[in-house]
């Protein structure tokens, strides 16, 4: 009896065993596939919410969250404070997810943190699925568990800030683009255009810093003309531009009385935030601050970001190379390696594809956070897609590579060292680069103290062995060799940035520590977080007992001062000079005016420069000092002094 296909050709009974053979390796091989990608999604998803109950915040934005979440008006506009005075310093789409979590679950730590664990993981399956378009199961996996271990993304997803929603959208938005790119079909690439501009409203213009790598995967490997790829990618464009502004214009055309001033602007301007105090002004802004910041701004900015000066080294050095940098020597490797393993495919090879977008994307970062005055080290975790995808995208073209061990023509006589050389898979060599590139880049980046003893004999060792693995590949060549080969290489570059994961997760770190980093740093950075539940006993007493039945119970210069008193009671703190203290929300006569009607009592902060707290210090009687800064007290109580 014959059957015929799916295809319509006669099919005898052993083709159609042949073919149930096929379909049952097929099961088996995408269970085993889907049981492997639960355990990185899982694995993942413990290291980024180990903890997270005791997790700690970055104070600034809980405290904005919890405004955000108790007022819709504080909601739309992003609010800073209760009453919404003044916005956040930045957009706030990543924090409105944050609210509505508060808003539903309650006001807990693990409440605010909750959306960036689960956009986290969302990432890693987002990236095996857009890796695996470009080159198949093995190295979506592969792309998905370096993401998971990457100690950027471990420290970046910890935490209450913006960047994870950031890399989520713009992750969704490489895999969009990268459909579109297979079948020239504008649709999905109108998709990515949006999730960019969703991304826009997470992170502002870094959304945008991406978009070259999109439109540069789309430009070479899509079907169809020039003139109609060109066609695309400006009708993408215009949807960037759109969803990107939409809310910036909102805020714009809505009366300045309706809302709350737009901090990072002295001229009460959404776009001049972005642009301007979030865009390019930081590119050459100091290291360790922003300009004509508060003094107590100033410090917590230089504790909490990348102190090397910028430069091309700034990313290989020191804290950020510890964060992001450990498998760049891979990543590039394998750029390299499998742009010349696929040089004479057509301009549609999905693989080489994959590298020019993940490519574009990592030097595009690469290049922006070297030359920016001053970044903080969640930054990096933008990277770590980029620099995971790379390096599976090698790892699976040098796997693939193992069929030419199939086809050599079987010699009586023992080849010669020439022939033996001409036999041995492409990849060897790119391998043996890799490990001893990455090894010797681990071992130079490991701190001399901070780190358990242990680490550099243990990852030299692995180094060692990967490197003997190679050399019994390179003298006896068989698909064997070349899968322990890569198997060795993989556990030998990886190792360092697993266990500097494993060290974050346990020490219970988040967005702004690096692994290793000196105790003094750590101090600093787990000081200010916890304040955010632990505000000082001295400001809070204050503030209850001269604070009561005023429409403003306290002023503090900066909103960094009133953020604590915020989140621990959800009460209004109005910050004089937003985030740095230079914003001139609210003015003297407005804070004069406050004070003759009765609706102010309380000022708390440094006697500076501003003629705010000039003038506090000139017309309020001293009261018993804040954590060692001046407390005002400009009610009519008797008695005070």
């Amino acid at each position: 009896m014959r059957l015929l296909d799916r295809h319509g050709t006669s099919v005898g009974g052993g083709g159609l065993a042949i073919q149930n053979a096929q379909r049952r390796t097929a099961s088996a091989e995408g269970k085993r596939a889907i049981a492997a990608l639960a355990a990185i999604l899982v694995l993942a998803g413990l290291a980024f919410a180990w903890g997270a109950n005791h997790q700690v915040l970055e104070v600034y934005y809980a405290a904005s969250v919890r405004s955000m979440s108790a007022s819709w008006h504080d909601f739309l506009f992003g609010a800073f404070d209760p009453r919404g005075t003044i916005t956040l310093d930045k957009l706030p789409g990543a924090f409105w997810v944050q609210a509505l979590s508060v808003r539903l679950l309650g006001l807990h730590a693990w409440a605010i943190v909750l959306p960036q664990i689960l956009e986290g993981v969302a990432t890693v399956l987002a990236l095996y699925v857009v890796v695996r378009r470009h080159a198949g199961t093995l190295a979506g996996l592969l792309a998905a568990a370096l993401l998971a271990i990457s100690p950027a993304t471990v420290a970046l997803d910890r935490g209450n800030v913006a960047d994870s929603l950031l890399i989520l959208l713009m992750v969704l938005a490489a895999d969009a683009t990268t459909r579109a790119t297979a079948t020239g079909r504008l649709r999905p690439l109108l998709v990515a255009a949006g999730l960019a501009g969703l991304a826009f409203q997470a992170k502002m213009i870094e959304a945008w810093a991406l978009l070259p790598a999109l439109a540069a995967m789309y430009l070479l490997a899509a079907p169809g003309g020039l003139r109609r790829r060109l066609g695309h990618l400006a009708a993408a464009g215009v949807v960037v531009a759109v969803v990107s502004l939409s809310w910036m214009t909102f805020v714009t055309l809505a009366p300045s009385h309706d809302r709350p001033h737009v901090d990072g602007s002295r001229q009460n301007s959404i776009y001049q935030q972005v642009f301007d105090y979030n865009g390019f002004g930081r590119l050459d802004a100091p290291v360790g601050g922003l300009t004509n910041a508060s003094p107590a701004a100033a410090h917590l900015l230089a504790a909490f970001s990348v102190q090397h000066a910028p430069g091309w080294e700034r990313l290989l050095v020191g804290s950020a190379g510890r964060d992001g940098g450990w498998l760049l020597p891979a990543a590039v490797l394998s750029a390299l390696g499998v742009l010349l393993a696929r040089r004479r495919r057509d301009r549609h090879d999905p693989v080489r594809a994959g590298v020019v977008l993940w490519g574009v994307w990592l030097v595009t970062l690469f290049v922006l956070f070297s030359l920016a005055g001053r970044i903080n080290p969640y930054y990096l975790g933008a990277l770590s897609p980029a620099i995971a995808a790379l390096c599976a995208l090698g790892v699976s073209t040098a796997w693939r590579q193992r069929g030419s061990l199939r086809s050599r023509p079987l010699r009586s006589d023992p080849p010669s060292l020439g022939q033996r050389f001409l036999d041995l898979p492409r990849s060897l060599p790119w391998l043996i680069a890799a490990i001893l590139a990455s090894t010797a880049y681990a071992l130079w980046l490991l701190p001399a103290h901070n780190r358990p003893g242990w680490l550099p004999a243990a990852t030299a060792a692995l180094g060692v062995a990967a490197l003997g693995v190679a050399i019994v590949a390179l003298a006896r060549p068989s698909q064997r060799s070349l899968a322990g080969t890569l198997a060795a290489a993989l556990l030998a570059a990886a190792f360092v940035p697993a266990v500097a994961s494993a060290s974050l997760t346990s020490n219970g770190w988040g967005p702004f520590d690096t692994p290793f980093q000196p105790p003094s740093v750590t101090a600093v950075t787990q000081r200010f977080a916890r304040s955010a539940s632990e505000p000082s006993a001295a400001a809070v007493a204050a503030f209850e007992q001269f604070g009561q039945g005023v429409r403003y119970p306290l002023a503090t210069y900066t909103s960094l001062l009133a953020a604590p008193l915020i989140y621990a009671t959800g009460q209004e703190v109005l910050p004089i000079g937003g985030f740095q203290g230079t914003n001139p929300s609210p003015t003297l006569s407005h804070l004069q005016r406050l004070v003759a009607q009765g609706e102010l009592h309380l000022i708390l902060g440094p006697t500076n420069a501003d003629p705010r707290m000039r003038w506090a210090a000139t017309h309020c009687r001293h009261v018993a000092p804040v954590a060692g800064l001046p407390v005002f007290y400009c009610g009519a109580a008797p008695g005070l002094g």
